[in-house]
């Protein structure tokens, strides 16, 4: 075996072919890491890293004579073995690697599947390009983190230089906010509608009006919820739609039946009709399963074609469960009450 450190620096790791984009594994990674070979010795890596300045040292990086990753050696595991073992005894070959095209956000994603605090760059052929480093997988979930809040509150994507919305002038700030409001405007008039074809209803039972609000209230906030999980459990979840559809939709029915238990006795005793109170009571249940559905269905079909799940969420879908709701409520009491 040989002790001589293969020690490679920027110059040495195979270049990034043509442009990339800046939120790509490509925009964050760095080249300035400590590699081995499998013949090393673990005596011989540690008197390396002694010598040599890194931009990342979370793992040593392990590749055959072609330059070819085999996969990486933890610290921690580095330091407890013993100095006379090679590094081809300690290599985890499962060590986390993505292409320089992957996004940042499965980047990071796969990094908390591994658990690890670095994740490996690599090109076709399976060459060392750069590690992206636990640095810049905080700034990655930072980022994303504070994208997700922004679309979840209806706001537009924002460039790097603008990311603090309480910071950007207020022009902007409107401008960021305004597009997904208006459609929200849009929804309300399409409400307002649904409410006008049922003024029979609530001419014939004007006690019917006075729970509209809950109705719509607890909808959207099952579907709140339900967004909020799905945004970022589409990235990093392993189960299939169909699983995630079923586990919600059973969420969905359980708090809806728990909700509706405790809103029937009071809504028959509060306004002395009892069909009523059942119409209340069946309303939330159904509008609370169909605000689930749509709450991991739509950010779902965006994640589908290629757009962030968080577009799916805040105005677009109040909207929808906003007018969804009141046509079941209308429906059910229409049936029940009147």
């Amino acid at each position: 075996m040989t002790d001589q450190p293969v020690v490679r620096v920027e110059r040495d790791l195979p270049e990034l072919a043509g442009p990339h984009h800046p939120e790509s594994a490509a925009g964050h990674l760095v080249t300035t890491v400590p590699l081995a070979r499998p013949e090393q010795s673990v005596a011989g890596v540690l008197e390396q890293l002694a010598r040599q300045a890194y931009d990342a040292l979370e793992a040593i990086y392990v590749l055959d004579g072609g330059g070819r990753l085999l996969g990486a050696v933890r610290l921690p595991d580095l330091h407890r073995a013993a100095r006379e073992q090679t590094i081809g005894e300690l290599v985890d070959r499962g060590y986390p690697r993505v292409g320089s095209h992957f996004d940042q956000e499965r980047v990071a994603a796969e990094a908390l599947r591994a658990r690890a605090s670095s994740v490996a760059v690599v090109d076709d052929e399976q060459r060392l390009i750069g590690v992206v480093g636990s640095l810049s997988l905080l700034e990655i979930l930072r980022r994303e983190h504070v994208e997700d809040l922004h679309r979840l509150a209806g706001i537009t994507r924002e460039r790097s230089r603008n990311r603090s919305a309480l910071e950007a002038p207020p022009a902007r700030r409107a401008r960021h906010r305004l597009p997904w409001l208006l459609f929200g405007l849009a929804g309300s008039m399409l409400a307002a509608l649904v409410v006008a074809r049922f003024e029979h209803l609530l001419e014939d039972k004007l006690a019917i009006a006075y729970f509209v609000p809950a109705i719509v209230y607890l909808a959207d906030a099952i579907g709140t919820q339900t967004e909020a999980i799905a945004v970022r459990g589409l990235s990093l979840s392993r189960l299939s739609l169909r699983e995630l559809l079923a586990g919600e939709l059973r969420t969905g029915l359980l708090i809806g039946l728990a909700l509706a238990a405790i809103a029937l006795p009071l809504v028959a005793l509060g306004v002395g009709d009892l069909r009523l109170g059942f119409a209340v009571a069946a309303a939330i249940v159904v509008a609370g399963t169909v605000a689930t559905t749509i709450g991991l269905l739509l950010p779902w079909l965006l994640q589908s074609a290629g757009r962030d799940p968080a577009f799916g969420s805040g105005p677009v879908a109040t909207v929808i469960q906003d007018v969804l709701s009141l046509l079941i409520y209308f429906a059910i009491a229409t049936w029940i009450a009147s």
